[in-house]
């Protein structure tokens, strides 16, 4: 739950009159500037753009013209003091940034966004100038996000009809929208249960919705039980934990805990069969601890245990399975076979068909039996596709494995890629779409939510350049899409040239798809360094969609997302005399560094850019391990598919598949080749 801060924050609701009175001022004020995996691992756009997108597009049209430059610069200036969190400078470049009729409206929000969040029984949030702000701004990206941030805030405080009453959620913050069905379960008002399910992300107000419904007996152990497992599984203590929360008793939590601090121990004092549903969970749940703690002396144990039912002492050597071939040991497979064919999740599944794929010699009825086991709506992912066809293909059933190949002829992935090349085709471009034209254009560009994210991007502001642009995107057809893709390449918006033109559903565009920014300049390095010019571009375009300041949660930082210990290590190499850490944002000494060190871990890997790429993703030590894991020669494709982090394997096939697109662009159509790329991995 939400944790309401103690101290008063008079100064706070001091400087809200201020900007209270700047906002109630008769001026212009912007009225008109509005604006591991269960899922297909071949999709290249977040969920949540997806889910934008599909809404219908409110934001109003405007003329782009030219803006206020002292309006301007104050709201550069308030966007500085949000940065440093100076909320009383802040406050002062509200008036004088209205006149910049794009984001004029930016100082204000920001300002009434910090309000919201400092919020608490002694210091109470101004509803009043909250409303106005959303009243004078109707369907701008500013509004709705303020409104589900007050939505958030009056459900954590106990005020859940004014929660209730300012439904919908229109942006895509996942903790409103479950503190909306936590205030419409309070207030009485109906909630389905299969939806409130659906939009559970862990988080405090997520967290508060499920407590909610089952504090009013609405959710059963059946529904709750998927998600205790599943974070069970895969080693989310924290989630596990609060999921055990809602399931059992005080007594039964005591239980759990002792689980968790040794599972064997507390195997060891049970005796009999289950007294209940609960019990019987609990010794499910220890097993799959086990598991993680000694699989040698554990799978003796399972082995001849009399505490689990059938069901659960399969779900159980699923568990061994899972720990075993995410560690690449070839007995897996077995332990996976004693599971039969128990639901798993999708995470299991998937990797329970993988186990079958990276045996020393594939038995493909047996990647056909598995993948038939997972559930319709996972096999028909593009992945399980492939390997489904792909094992028929082996077993000699050639017409169905060519149906279900044709049917991947749509995608342009990995695995439309592969589909196509084992269906005897080569890869070429897709028939493109019309290139966008002058009128296009010039009509997207009144598109007010797309001029503010323009207008943000040029201020430095581009986290808020990205959700104001996602946000108005929505519901825009493919050709209003390509051209705001057009538009985003024109100022050098990247990424979401790339993430906007992948939305396009009839027709497509890879000239936005796969850009190819900065001149040359990267294909030059490229060769200069003797790395192949498309496979880079396919490695940046996966790393920073060409983002030249892009920083991760881990660090990395520019185009080719360097980690700071890896640049200094390439400084010291190439003998860069003064090296700072600043250097690596520099576009050019990133690329030089970067595709320095993808050469030197191509040269380690022996050529190989299945290994190379896994290498400059997890490292190169890790790649070695995973490649010395094998018994004989595989597949590229195997490979890739069974690399055990999740990152690195979407990473990898994500890249690789760029690296072909690319490779066609460069050589005016010329025919590539994914399985030439992919090669065979030796031990």
């Amino acid at each position: 739950m939400f944790k309401k801060p103690s101290s008063p924050y008079w100064k706070y609701t001091l400087l809200g009159g201020v900007l209270a009175s700047a906002l109630f001022m008769a001026s212009g004020c912007s009225s008109q500037a509005s604006s591991h995996s269960s899922a297909d691992e071949s999709m290249e756009v977040d969920s949540l753009e997806q889910e934008s997108q599909q809404q219908r597009a409110l934001v109003p049209q405007r003329d782009l013209k030219a803006v206020d430059s002292s309006a301007r610069a104050a709201v550069q200036n308030a966007y500085q003091a949000m940065q440093n969190r100076q909320w009383d400078s802040l406050a002062t470049y509200v008036n004088v940034a209205k006149a910049d009729h794009e984001i004029g409206a930016y100082p204000s929000y920001w300002f009434l966004r910090n309000l919201i969040s400092k919020a608490n029984s002694l210091s109470p949030l101004d509803t009043v100038v909250i409303k106005k702000f959303i009243d004078d701004h109707p369907d701008s990206y500013m509004a709705e996000r303020l409104k589900a941030e007050w939505i958030i805030k009056a459900a954590s405080s106990g005020d859940y009809r004014t929660a209730a009453a300012l439904a919908p959620v229109n942006v895509n913050l996942t903790q409103a929208q479950c503190a909306l069905i936590q205030s419409q379960a309070v207030t009485g008002q109906r909630v389905g249960i299969r939806d409130a399910l659906e939009t559970f992300r862990p988080g405090d107000s997520c967290w508060a919705m499920l407590e909610t419904l089952n504090g009013q007996g609405r959710l059963s152990f059946e529904q709750l039980q998927p998600g205790l497992r599943d974070a069970v599984e895969y080693d989310n203590k924290n989630t596990a934990r609060r999921y055990a929360g809602l399931v059992f008793s005080r007594a039964q939590l005591a239980q759990y805990d002792a689980i968790f601090q040794d599972p064997r121990a507390w195997i060891a004092r049970q005796s009999g069969s289950a007294s209940s549903t609960l019990e019987a969970e609990l010794r499910a749940i220890a097993f799959s601890r086990l598991a993680r703690q000694d699989r040698d002396g554990g799978i003796q144990i399972l082995n001849s245990t009399k505490l689990l039912n059938d069901k659960d002492k399969q779900w159980a050597y699923a568990q061994f399975g899972l720990v075993s071939v995410l560690n690449l040991e070839d007995r897996s497979d077995t332990w996976y076979q004693q599971s039969r064919d128990v639901a798993l999740s999708d995470y299991n599944a998937a990797w329970r068909v993988r186990a079958a794929l990276r045996q020393p010699k594939v038995n493909w009825r047996r990647v056909k039996d598995t993948i038939e086991m997972m559930n319709k709506e996972q096999q028909q992912e593009t992945a399980w596709i492939y390997w489904h066809s792909r094992a028929l293909e082996e077993l000699g059933q050639t017409a169905s494995a060519q149906s279900g190949y044709r049917s991947l002829l749509s995608h342009h992935d990995f695995y439309g890629q592969l589909a196509r090349e084992a269906l005897g085709q080569q890869i070429v471009w897709p028939e493109q779409a019309a290139p966008v034209n002058a009128a296009e254009l010039a009509q997207i560009k009144r598109n007010s939510g797309l001029q503010n994210a323009v207008a943000l991007l040029s201020i430095g502001a581009r986290e808020y350049a990205v959700v104001e642009w996602n946000h108005a995107i929505r519901g825009l057809n493919d050709r209003q899409l390509m051209a705001a893709a057009e538009w985003a390449k024109q100022v050098g918006f990247y990424d979401r040239t790339i993430n906007t033109s992948l939305l396009t559903k009839h027709s497509v565009n890879f000239e936005q798809r796969y850009v190819a920014p900065f001149d040359g300049r990267v294909t030059a390095q490229a060769r200069r360094t003797g790395v192949d010019p498309a496979w880079v571009y396919g490695l940046i375009r996966q790393e920073s969609r060409f983002v030249p300041i892009a920083r991760s949660n881990v660090g990395a930082s520019g185009l080719m997302q360097l980690m700071p210990g890896t640049a200094q290590l390439v400084a010291r190499k190439l003998g860069v005399q003064n090296y700072s850490r600043s250097m690596i944002n520099d576009l050019d000494t990133n690329m030089l560094f970067g595709t320095t060190y993808l050469k030197d871990i191509l040269d380690q890997q022996g050529g190989s850019e299945v290994l190379a790429t896994a290498g400059y993703n997890a490292g190169p030590n890790r790649a070695v391990r995973w490649r010395n894991s094998l018994s004989q020669p595989v597949e590229g494709a195997i490979f890739a598919e069974t690399v055990p982090f999740t990152e690195t394997r979407l990473y990898v096939k994500h890249v690789l598949s760029n690296a072909v697109w690319y490779d066609i662009k460069f050589n005016k159509g010329k025919p590539g080749s994914l399985t030439k790329r992919l090669g065979v991995i030796r031990p």
